[in-house]
């Protein structure tokens, strides 16, 4: 018996706000499916489809799983998310090579160091 890693879930309270946000940030097309969920396409062995779920409440505390993302250029990448409208986090991270962000409802994501 096999698994597939094939869809990606995150709770929104806008979810066609925060698809779209993220849409902007990874460069991967945003579409509303037949079940009204909003789901980001990935581009071929780039990962999962992520679904994006209205829930009602609000987030609260921190992620207990969160996203790493590789960039090219650290800073510039960083620079570029949070004009999109991220923001910096504070989760006890101390000095860190990574830079810990927030997206516009909250979950935090990080941008690595460029490899």
């Amino acid at each position: 018996m096999g698994l597939r890693f094939s869809e990606l879930c995150i709770d929104a309270n806008d979810p066609e706000a925060l698809g779209s946000w993220w849409s902007k940030a990874l460069g991967w097309p945003v579409h509303t499916d037949a079940d009204g969920d909003v789901v980001l396409t990935p581009p071929p062995g780039a990962g999962p489809a992520w679904l994006f779920l209205a829930v009602p409440e609000g987030k609260v505390v921190k992620n207990r799983l969160h996203l790493d993302f590789t960039p090219d250029d650290q800073q510039t990448e960083v620079d570029r998310l949070i004009g999109l409208g991220a923001r910096h986090i504070d989760i006890g991270q101390g000095e860190q090579s990574w830079v810990v962000l927030a997206d516009p409802e909250g979950n935090e994501f990080c941008v690595l160091a460029a490899e």
